[in-house]
């Protein structure tokens, strides 16, 4: 019998599943075990086709994460969610799936955690004497707004207790979900408590289902940010991650739709490949996109001091050489034509207090 081609599975980024650099066990799919058992075989071709999204509880204890890089403009984060099931498969923090024992390619999209207690511990963080109500970006890591969160309401629910203390937030999403709480974040934003940025990487709808297949299409992003933006939130375009030879052509056309859209910010990404993410990229590109996939990978390289990735304070968001530099001085060029190089304003911090208990019930002591 011979071995059957395995299966695309349908909305997905990735198709491969990188050995966990941290070692442990791996996974391939064995068709000679089913040789006697055709029925069987054409049940495993229909579970790895129509792969499933699995939730799995996730019971940390904290929620708020802290970094000191200086590559990135918040120093507090919370995610309430590990893995995406938006599947970018250039998504730079699928290596952090490995830390769990899976895998950062169809893992990371298909197995995704879930912190039940995210506006609980939320709540917690925030009545810790001393809190400083720094602003916290909500969520740099994996999309708050992923589509689970129709389910789950967790990010919706942390909005409510920082609405409830006036702490200050900063969103980032690709998901116009992000609307539905406008009924939230739009007092926030009448207090000067929240500002949103919207991700948006190609105005090319066939481009974006491939790259990003379970996330909202261009149009739906720049609904977004009209939605916010008439709801007075003040919102910024993140465009990211700009990946040479692919979609850094549409920077003046993308940064052209988000200011008609009413974005008043704007800032970009070179596109990261750090670790296993570089492997599930390739693969993505080589299916998708072939006739791209030489040039591509050598301007990546030439920007990045011809490797996949440069990890550099300093360079790994931007790059080096003449790819990173002409990049670069194409979006300042096209920032400040549409008026989008002024920034957001801060939120503010001096309307912070604690939250109450969950309970409503005060201490008597």
């Amino acid at each position: 019998m011979s071995e059957p081609n395995r299966p695309t599975a349908k909305g997905r980024g990735s198709q491969v599943r990188p050995p966990n650099r941290f070692g442990g066990l791996s996974y391939e799919d064995d068709f000679e075990d089913l040789e006697s058992d055709p029925e069987g075989l054409l049940e495993h071709l229909e579970s790895l086709e129509n792969l499933r999204t699995e939730y799995i509880p996730d019971r940390s204890r904290t929620i708020i994460a802290e970094n000191d890089s200086p590559d990135v403009g918040f120093r507090y984060s919370l995610n309430p969610y590990r893995g995406c099931q938006h599947g970018c498969s250039y998504c730079f923090a699928r290596p952090s799936h490995e830390y769990l024992g899976l895998d950062a390619g169809l893992d990371f999209e298909s197995k995704i955690l879930v912190k039940h207690d995210a506006p609980a511990l939320f709540r917690a963080f925030l009545a810790r004497p001393g809190w400083a109500a720094e602003t916290i970006a909500l969520s740099p890591n994996t999309d708050a707004y992923q589509p689970g969160e129709r389910e789950f309401r967790l990010t919706r629910g942390c909005l409510e207790v920082a609405a409830e203390a006036r702490q200050p937030m900063g969103l980032i999403t690709k998901n116009a979900l992000i609307l539905r709480d406008l009924d939230v974040i739009g007092p926030m934003a009448a207090e000067g408590l929240v500002h949103a940025h919207v991700s948006l990487t190609t105005l090319d709808a066939g481009l974006a289902r491939s790259m990003e297949p379970r996330t909202s299409t261009p149009a739906a992003r720049l609904r977004a940010i009209r939605g916010l933006a008439n709801a007075g939130v003040p919102v910024g375009v993140l465009v990211a991650p700009v990946i040479p030879g692919l979609n850094d052509h549409e920077i003046p056309g993308l940064l052209a739709a988000a200011a008609g859209a009413g974005a008043r910010s704007a800032g970009y990404v070179l596109l990261r490949l750090p670790m296993t993410v570089g492997p599930i990229f390739w693969d993505w590109l080589r299916r998708a996109r072939p006739d791209r996939f030489d040039r591509v990978r050598s301007q990546v390289r030439s920007a990045r001091g011809g490797k996949d990735n440069d990890s550099t304070f300093g360079r790994r968001m931007t790059g080096s050489g003449p790819t990173a530099d002409r990049i670069s001085s194409v979006f300042r060029l096209f920032r400040a034509r549409h008026g989008l190089d002024g920034g957001l304003p801060p939120p503010d911090r001096s309307r912070f207090r604690p939250p109450g208990p969950a309970s409503g019930q005060l201490m008597l002591f």
